[in-house]
C-alpha cells in the first residue's frame, strides 16, 4: 500500500479507537482492553479487504465476518458505524435497554452484523458453517473471524478447527487476537497456549504470525491467505490489550470495566493527540 493509504488506514483505526471510548464510557460498562487490542485488525477488514456496502448490508455476495470474541463488540461497532452502517451517535446509546447496539452483536437489530455471538467458542463455529455454504453454493465471498487468545481455552474452537481442515475452508481466515490477557489474568497464567501456532498446523492450518497492529504486516498476511489451496488460514497477530490508551495498556483490569469521567477524558485527549499528530 501506498503512504496515502496508510495514512488513512492509521487516522480510521484512531476514529476507531475514540468510539470504542465513547460507547464503553456511555454505557458505564463494556470490555475496552480487547476492543482496542483488536481496532487494526477491524480497520484494515473493513476499510481494505472485505466486500461489504452499507447500502446493501444483507448482499448474499458479501464477505462475512464474525465477532467470536463478541464482547469486544464496541470496536466492531465503531467500524461499522465509521463505514456508514449506522450513524456513530448510535454508539453513545450503547448496552441501553432498547437500544440498537447491545453488550454482544446482534444479527437481527443491527446492520452489518453477520452472526449473534458471545458465548465464547461458538462463533468461529458459525464462521465456518458460513464458509462450507459459500463453497457448497460455488460462491467467492470469503469469511472471517476473530477469536481472543484466551478464547482458545474453550474446547468448541478446537471442534471448529478440525471441521475448517477437514472441510478445506480455504475461504475462512481466522485471526486470534493476541494480546496475553484475558479477564481471569493472563493467558499464560490461566491456561497456557504455548505453542498456538504448532497447535494449529496440527489441525491443518495455514499459519500465519504477525504484529497485528502493523497494517502492512496484515495486509501481507491477508494477500498470503487468499494463494492458501485446500485448507482455511489463521493469523495470530499479536497485539497490546488497551492500544491507544497509556493507562490500559497490558492492564488486566481494563479486561472488562469502563472508565470514570476522569479516565474517558484522558483517554479521548491522547487519542484526538494522535489523530492530529496523523492529521498534521
Amino acid at each position: 500500500m501506498d503512504k496515502s493509504e496508510l495514512l488513512e488506514l492509521k487516522k480510521t483505526a484512531c476514529n476507531v479507537r475514540l468510539w470504542t471510548i465513547e460507547g464503553v464510557f456511555n454505557a458505564k460498562s463494556g470490555h475496552p482492553g480487547g476492543s482496542l487490542s483488536a481496532a487494526d485488525i477491524m480497520t484494515y477488514l473493513y476499510f481494505k479487504e472485505m466486500n461489504v456496502d452499507p447500502k446493501n448490508p444483507k448482499d448474499p455476495k458479501r464477505d462475512r465476518f464474525v465477532l467470536s470474541k463478541g464482547h469486544c463488540c464496541p470496536s466492531l461497532y465503531a467500524a461499522l458505524a465509521l463505514k456508514g452502517f449506522f450513524p456513530t451517535d448510535e454508539i453513545k446509546s450503547l448496552r441501553h435497554i432498547g437500544a440498537m447496539l447491545q453488550g454482544h452483536p446482534d444479527m437481527k437489530h443491527t446492520p452489518g452484523i453477520d452472526m449473534s455471538s458471545g458465548s465464547l467458542g461458538q462463533g468461529i463455529s458459525a464462521a465456518c458453517g458460513m464458509a462450507l455454504a459459500g463453497k457448497l453454493s460455488n460462491e467467492s465471498y470469503r469469511v472471517y473471524a476473530m477469536l481472543g487468545d484466551g478464547e482458545c481455552e474453550e474446547g468448541q474452537v478446537w471442534e471448529a478447527a478440525m471441521f475448517a481442515s477437514h472441510y478445506k475452508l480455504d475461504n475462512l481466515v481466522a485471526f486470534v487476537d493476541f494480546n496475553g490477557l484475558q479477564i481471569d489474568g493472563s493467558v499464560a497464567d490461566v491456561a497456557g497456549l504455548d505453542k498456538l501456532d504448532e497447535k494449529f498446523k496440527a489441525f491443518g492450518f495455514e499459519v500465519i504470525k504477525i504484529d497485528g497492529h502493523d497494517f502492512e504486516q496484515i495486509e501481507d498476511a491477508l494477500n498470503k491467505a487468499k494463494t492458501v489451496k485446500g485448507k482455511p488460514t489463521v493469523i495470530i497477530a499479536a497485539t497490546v490489550k488497551g492500544k491507544g490508551v497509556s493507562y490500559m495498556e497490558n492492564q488486566v483490569g481494563w479486561h472488562g470495566k469502563a472508565p470514570d469521567a476522569e479516565q474517558y477524558q484522558k483517554a479521548m485527549d491522547e487519542l484526538k493527540a494522535q489523530l492530529k499528530e496523523l492529521e498534521a
